[in-house]
């Protein structure tokens, strides 16, 4: 890296550093005018803090991939954040009230208050990480579809992002929800893992026991492209998944046609992997335009492809439904949609998933995890 363009990241990373603590520390440490002891003691966990998060991402996130410093980033990356977006809150109930002429009492009442309300928000937020995602169930009209196909079922998981933390067990009792839905298509769209293959080999493992009457497919998501794509896509081959290339499948019952097709993610064209990239003519190829068309693309924003492409519906994950509030409001302006059913177009329908797992912080907050199982229903 030039040494200019160091210069300028080493300020952005400080100044961001500087703000993510700093606004904390302003309005929960020193604007409440706590005794001398708490507000060192403050300082001290503030500047720690600073200075320690960014050594923790570095070497878990980077080349030597050390998981325990990874989930301490990642499980501080979700509280600083929290504490910055609420303490802004925090922070202006603080200036009415100076501004009301209220005295130390009431600002430090605000700052145990926010205190209170973040780590509440965080232990639910775990809580809601972690859980085994409750299962949601939508019906999709799709005009086209034939009659022999009406109630087809498809149990679609996506953005697992098997990481750091070990969620074995997890993915095991996904397995089994998955299975009790007695599906007639699984459909994985994305975000595997976030590791090699070598490294998450046990959580991706029970994948291999998820059962449907017509398969289980799966399509790359951005983050294979940091973690081996070529080898996650031959793992799930060796589990047992077809893996939907820009490629697609039939599936026939009675004189009803649904083409399944799949492309991959569209950040994989600028990923250094050779043969990988989105590629919606290929994947179509061949079918029979009086087919309805089922597509999966990990990035619900891919929609205006699918759109032009005539696809009927779009099963798409990727933007987590927002995962920590406030991102809901930078997802949805970079994605579109943030969640659910939408339409686009006179044909082109796109179900959004929250996603199964969560990525980087251990923490869902207003972005519940789902399991969908859609049901397509005749026209």
């Amino acid at each position: 890296m030039p040494a200019k363009r160091r210069l300028v990241f080493s300020t952005v990373l400080v100044a961001v550093l500087a703000l993510l603590h700093g606004v904390p520390w302003l309005v929960l440490v020193l604007a409440p005018g706590w005794p001398t002891a708490v507000t060192v003691t403050g300082t001290v966990l503030a500047v720690g803090a600073a200075v320690g998060f960014p050594v923790a991402m570095w070497q878990g996130h980077g080349a030597r991939h050390r998981d325990r410093a990874a989930v301490a980033g990642d499980v501080w990356l979700g509280v600083v954040w929290q504490l910055f977006a609420w303490t802004l809150v925090a922070g202006a109930a603080e200036l009415v009230a100076v501004v009301a002429g209220a005295d130390r009492t009431v600002i430090r009442g605000i700052a145990v208050v926010a205190l209170i309300w973040i780590a509440g928000l965080l232990l639910w937020g775990h809580r809601q990480a972690m859980r085994v995602p409750p299962v949601r169930w939508v019906d999709v009209r799709l005009p086209r579809l034939g009659a022999d196909l009406d109630g087809f079922r498809v149990a679609m998981i996506t953005d697992t992002h098997f990481g750091p933390l070990d969620r074995s067990r997890w993915s095991a009792a996904v397995a089994d929800v998955v299975n009790g839905l007695d599906a007639d298509l699984v459909a994985h769209a994305g975000d595997m893992a976030d590791g090699s293959v070598e490294q998450r080999r046990g959580q991706a493992a029970p994948l291999a026991r998820m059962t449907a009457r017509e398969g289980r497919v799966y399509i790359t998501g951005n983050h294979e492209y940091m973690s081996g794509a070529a080898a996650w896509t031959a793992h799930l081959e060796d589990l047992g998944w077809t893996v939907l290339r820009n490629r697609h499948l039939l599936i026939r019952r009675g004189a009803a046609t649904l083409a399944v097709a799949g492309v991959d993610d569209r950040t994989a064209a600028g990923s250094g992997v050779a043969g990988h990239g989105t590629d919606l003519a290929r994947a179509l190829h061949g079918v029979d335009p009086d087919h309805p068309v089922l597509l999966l693309s990990h990035q619900p924003r891919q929609v205006s492809l699918a759109r032009a492409a005539g696809v009927d519906l779009q099963l798409s994950g990727h933007t987590h439904g927002g995962q920590m509030w406030p991102f809901h409001l930078l997802v949805r302006a970079e994605q579109g949609v943030l969640q659910g059913l939408s339409r686009h177009g006179d044909r082109t329908q796109l179900y959004t998933s929250r996603g199964s797992g969560f990525w980087g912080p251990p923490f869902r907050i207003f972005a519940p995890n789902e399991i969908t199982l859609l049901t397509l229903r005749a026209g």
